[in-house]
Parts: structure tokens; sequence; C-alpha cells
């Protein structure tokens, strides 16, 4: 009868024939067949030794085992086969009518089934009457009859398939099982801890739950503590071991713990986590995580592109500023803080809107490089050193977001609504679903920016963000130019023709004015850039200089920092530093024209 599919007794069955134990070189057939004649042909000749009772077109017993074993054979084992199956191959040739299916069971003492997309353990793993290692990794369960497993089991793993229970196993689990390993599985519910106790595993001494999504932390230790045996624990990876207590509570809990997480349990740590499990009660199920970051390096100066202004204007500032998506605070810090509406998006003095987009500037540059670095237990991000990247015009053009002709409110409810009402907005500017943009303080523009930036983000919602780390942060660059008017006064009316007898206090008043004019003509350029005291601001226009992913899966592996520098890719231009270095000689400051000059130099080759 055809064995099912999708079983383990299938997948050991086509396991076997993948070994060829019957085939050549293995087995017996032509090669060998002088070996294996029935008993009443061979009596007339039972004094003539093995190896002359072979016919001229055999192959010795030597020559076939070198076939098998020989790394340049073609029969030769794929590389990372098991000591097993070298020693079944070997079987076949020296004795292959050993080779039978009541042998086969009876050897088997590890079975490792593991990404053979096996969904069902049937009862035909009953027959292995010695199978004490059962290896079923990486496959498609999602439960498993606990009466279909040998009773013989000491190690059990089910790690990388799709079950959400274990109850399952509790039914009739193997009484003398040492290991369960569980790990990157589905398990939930504050119910899983019931399921891990003594009356279920009592000679249990390893258990790896870990990258499940356990969030019952004092229940899960509370049952744990029933097993006297257990020696060996992993819960990381779970949204239970993201608060900031985790380890020291499970350490002080489980007394006879020697290794939590991979990592060995010190006196030292025993003794200062002493008493914690008392205060279990007392404790927050939150998770505390800092952010910092720190500066920017190598974003171009963008003002040097720009024509000097006139009476008129527009007279133009840039500033900068570094955005992250993150999980909004409990406390609503994401609202208060960083939202992307308020601080991304938010208008400026006037209301008032250009009637074109302005297109991107010529050359226009390069995009720092970010550094992150969640700090204590749970940060993302640290220090921008930025290095900067050339992007082709068409996606600097794509990345210009320009006033258009509608009016933006304070506040908008929801990405897509904002979305509506500035469809030109570059896509790294909106934050994920179920996430909020948090951003630095904009600052103006200098060779290296100091963002000095630094948020404590307090979260509940444990599963939520265990499935945020999972998928990381984008760390974003953005330029904010803004477009500043003169107010236009009132015209003033024609003066009225001059009144009799004022005619030297006329001639007095011009000569004042013809001496304050000859002063203001002897004022510096610097005077001469002095922005009007009444200016009314276009919306700012937002170009993206560069975006990256942030990586924090480390934190759910038990790292305590997770530190990335995030290099965009782009250099500065030689232009762009030249024209940057005869502004900063307009200013007159020597000491910025030696840096420049020697940092200019340093890049031609």
């Amino acid at each position: 009868m055809e064995e099912q599919s999708g079983t383990v007794s299938a997948a050991v069955r086509e396991h076997l024939r993948q070994l060829c134990l019957q085939e050549f070189p293995c087995g017996a057939g032509s090669w060998n067949k002088s070996r294996f004649l029935p008993q009443t042909c061979r009596t007339h000749r039972e004094l003539i030794p093995r190896e002359e009772a072979g016919s001229p077109g055999e192959e010795t017993v030597e020559d076939l085992l070198g076939l098998v074993c020989s790394p340049q054979s073609p029969w030769a084992l794929l590389e990372g086969s098991s000591a097993e199956d070298s020693f079944l191959r070997q079987l076949a040739i020296r004795n292959p009518l050993m080779v039978k299916d009541d042998f086969l069971y009876s050897y088997f003492r590890t079975l490792r089934v593991v990404d053979k997309k096996v969904s069902l353990v049937d009862k035909d793993l009953l027959k292995f009457p010695k199978l004490e290692e059962l290896v079923l990794s990486a496959n498609q369960i999602k439960e498993i009859d606990a009466v279909n497993l040998p009773p013989t089991l000491k190690v059990l793993e089910l790690y990388g398939n799709v079950m959400t229970s274990a109850e399952c196993l509790c039914a009739h689990p193997p009484p003398g099982l040492q290991h369960l390993g569980l790990g990157h599985n589905k398990l939930q519910g504050p119910l899983q801890s019931l399921f891990v106790t003594a009356e279920h595993w009592p000679n249990l001494v390893s258990l790896d739950l870990g990258f499940n999504d356990l969030t019952d932390l004092q229940g899960m230790v509370a049952s744990l503590s029933t097993l006297q045996h257990l020696r060996l624990l992993v819960l990381q990876g779970n949204p239970l071991a993201l608060v900031p207590y985790y380890r020291g509570f499970t350490i002080d809990s489980l007394a006879h713990l020697c290794v939590l997480d991979d990592i060995t349990v010190s006196p030292n740590e025993k003794h200062q986590f002493r008493g914690l499990h008392h205060s279990g009660d007392f404790l927050a199920c939150e998770a505390q995580l800092v952010v910092t970051i720190g500066n920017i390096r190598g974003v171009m100066d963008s003002s040097v592109l720009d024509p000097e202004p006139g009476p008129q204007g527009p007279f133009i500032t840039y500033s900068y500023y570094v955005t992250y998506d993150f999980m909004e605070d409990e406390d609503g810090k994401g609202n208060e803080d960083a939202e992307v509406t308020e601080q991304i998006l938010k208008p400026s003095a006037s209301v008032e809107q250009l009637d074109e987009d302005v297109p991107a500037e010529v050359g226009s540059p390069t995009a720092p490089t970010a550094t992150t670095t969640p700090k204590e237990a749970e940060e993302v991000a640290e220090s921008l050193s930025a290095t900067v990247s050339q992007f082709p015009s068409a996606e600097l053009e794509g990345s210009v977001v320009s006033g258009g002709s509608i009016s933006l409110p304070r506040s908008v409810d929801s990405v897509e609504k904002l979305a509506t009402l500035r469809p030109k907005l570059d896509p790294r500017l909106c934050p994920l679903p179920g996430t909020v943009l948090f951003s630095t303080v904009r600052k103006p523009w200098t060779d290296i920016i100091p963002c000095n930036y630094e948020m404590q983000h307090t979260l509940r919602d444990l599963v939520a963000l265990k499935a945020f780390l999972l998928a990381g942060t984008i760390v974003t660059i953005v330029e904010e130019k803004v477009l500043s008017w003169p107010v236009v006064a009132p015209p003033v009316d024609s003066p009225l023709p001059a009144k009799k007898g004022k005619g030297e206090k006329d001639k007095k008043g011009k000569g004042k004015a013809a001496r304050e004019d000859q002063d203001m003509t002897k004022m510096g350029s610097k005077k001469k850039k002095e922005l009007p005291k009444e200016l009314h601001q276009d919306l700012p226009t937002l170009r993206v200089l560069g975006s990256c992913l942030v990586v924090l899966e480390p934190l759910l592996a038990g790292e305590s920092l997770v530190s990335s520098l995030c290099n965009f890719g782009v250099i500065r231009t030689l232009e762009s530093d030249r024209l940057t270095l005869s502004r900063l000689w307009s200013l007159g400051s020597p000491r910025c024209q030696h840096r420049w000059q020697e940092r200019t130099t340093s890049r031609i080759p």
C-alpha cells in the first residue's frame, strides 16, 4: 500500500531510497552474485577461498567500498550526510542481505527529517523501537498526536514549524524526554504555561521556547519552577523577554537554572537579582527602548547653488533633520514630539504657497550617513555620521516636495488623507502602518550637523513591538527648503508740494538723507544680506537626501545595544566643495578656508 505523502514515515522511506542500498555498488547483483549463491550450489566449493570463488567480471569488496567512500566517486554520499547513512551503505556492500526493514527499524536511534514538508507524525513511527532522538525541524507541522511518538524518546525537536499550542504534546508525552525544542513556532496565549509543568515532563532538563509569541512571564516562570531537573532554558525572542527585568526575574525564580538564553547564569547574577521574584506583582509589563541620534556628516550646502537674493526676495533658508519610524508610545509621545504632520510637514508662518513646484537643484547632492544606536537592552539608533551620495536627477526631482495649491491643515488624521492632500509627497516621509514618524530638531547646515537627539519609548503592546523589531526601522535624512518674501508695504501717497517758508528746512533734510545714504554705502556685504524684518513664508519644500533600513532583530536575540552606521553611498562632488570654499573665503574665515582647502586638495587625483 502506498504511503501517504507528507508523513514522517514517507520522508524516511524516501531518504532510504536515495541511499540506493539495493543498487550498485551496494546490494546484491551481477557485480557480486557469486558471494550470495544458495548453499546447495556452494557445497562442492566450500573449501575454495572466497576470493577465488568470484568470477572475473565481479568487483571485490574493497573496490566497492572505495566507490562509496571516495569523495571523487559519483557514488559518494552527498556533503552533510550523517554517519548512519555512511554506515548503512558500507553494510549494504559487506552484507547486503542484512539490510531489511526489520533491521533498519531496530538500527535507527536518531531520525533527522528536516525541511521535508512533513505535516503529519503518523503511527508508523512506532516501528522504531530504539529511537531516542527525533528531529522534525523546518517542516509544516501544526499538531502532533503524541500517541504516535515512541516512548523511548529522549530528545524531540520541532523548531521552525507552525504549532500554535503545546497542548497536543501533553496527551501522551514520552515519559523519559530530556530535551524539548519548540522554538520558532507560533505558540501564543497565557495558557501555554500550563503545558510545561512537571506533570507532563518530569525528567525535562532542557527546554527551548524561543522566538514564539509568549507574553506572560510570571505565569510561565511559575510553571517552569515545577521542573526540578530543568537546567537549560531559552525564552529569548518572545515578547515577554522584552521587559527590562526579564533576565533577573527568571534567574531568581528558577534557582536550579544553569544556562538562560545560551548565557551561563553566574553566581554574581544570582546574588544581584536575589529576591526579585517576590516583587513580580509590582513589575510593569512594558518595554523601554532608548533611541539616540548623534551627528550628520557629508551633506552638501545647497545654498551655494542659489543666486543672491534681490531686494524683493526670495530669501532661501535650508534646514536638515533625521526621521525614523517607531511604534507610538503609550503616553502619546509620538503625537506630541514627532508625528509626521506636525514635525515633518508643519506649515511655516505663512499659508501662501508657490504656484509651481520648485525643481531640484542642479548637482544637488549628497545624502549623509547616519549612525543609529539603541541603548540599554533595546536602543535603536546612535550617531549619524554621514557620507553622502549622488542621486540621479530623476530621483532628485521625484524627491522634491513643494507646496501645491491646497492648504495643509495643522493636523492630519491619517497617512491616507495626507497622501490625498499632498500627492507628490515622497513615500519615504510616510510612516509604515502601525507606526508614527519621529524627527530630530531642524538644524542649519554645517560641516558636521549635531542632532543630539535622545528619546525613550515606553511600550506595552509587546507582541506588536516584536513584529516591529523584526521589520526594523527606516532612518531618513531630510532637507527642508523655505522661501521667504518681503511683505509688500501699502502704496505711499505722492508727496504734497512744499509749503511756503519750508525751503530751508527741506534743504537741511535732503542733506541729512544724503549723509545717511553714504553711511549705508559703507556698510559691508553682510548688512546688505540681512533679511527684511517682515516676511511671509511659503510652505517648506522637502527633499529626501537618503534613507536606509536599520535592522533591530538583534534586540530580540538578547542584544542590549544595536549600533548602525547608515551610509547612503554618495560622495560630495568636488565642484560643490569648491563653491562652498568660495563662499567661506568671501566671508573671510581663514580657519574655514584652510580646512576646506586641505579637504579639497586631498580629493584631487
